[in-house]
């Protein structure tokens, strides 16, 4: 369970003295916590496909920080960002390439018969259930309306 194992690398980098690794899982862990909070209100529990979310969400928030970073010559924030990005990658399943999100989303526009752009939220909400965590949803966002345009 991915849960586990960020326990457990977060003691390999305490144990190494990786900072970078130490911060960045101990960031990823409080906002699992946050979120275990938050559900628990609720009534609910966080899954694996939530967490995974959460972690391509945070990878997201650092290619948007690197952007204004490198826009404002702070490299070594972007670079920081970087590290921390690489951090977080590491704990997501193999990530699917262009083609692969081309043909993923090619199938999902064909089983369900979309017509239009007006279908484009149940392409996206299928493509959430079978590749949470495997795939890059900006991207896949850009493929759809493309295709259903």
């Amino acid at each position: 369970m991915l849960r586990d194992r960020l326990n457990e690398e977060l003691k390999v980098a305490i144990r190494t003295k990786d900072q970078r690794a130490i911060c960045t899982i101990r960031l990823i862990l409080a906002a699992l916590k946050d979120r275990d909070i938050c559900a628990r209100g609720r009534g609910e529990t966080v899954g694996e496909d939530d967490l995974l979310q959460m972690l391509q969400g945070m990878i997201k928030q650092r290619r948007d920080s690197i952007a204004m970073y490198e826009q404002g010559c702070r490299m070594d924030l972007a670079e920081q960002e970087r590290e921390e990005m690489e951090i977080i990658q590491s704990f997501l399943p193999h990530q699917m390439d262009a083609g692969e999100i081309d043909s993923a989303v090619e199938s999902v526009i064909g089983e369900i018969a979309a017509q239009g752009l007006k279908d484009m939220g149940r392409v996206m909400s299928t493509l959430r259930a079978r590749y949470a965590g495997r795939m890059d949803f900006g991207r896949a966002s850009a493929v759809a309306k493309a295709r259903l345009a």
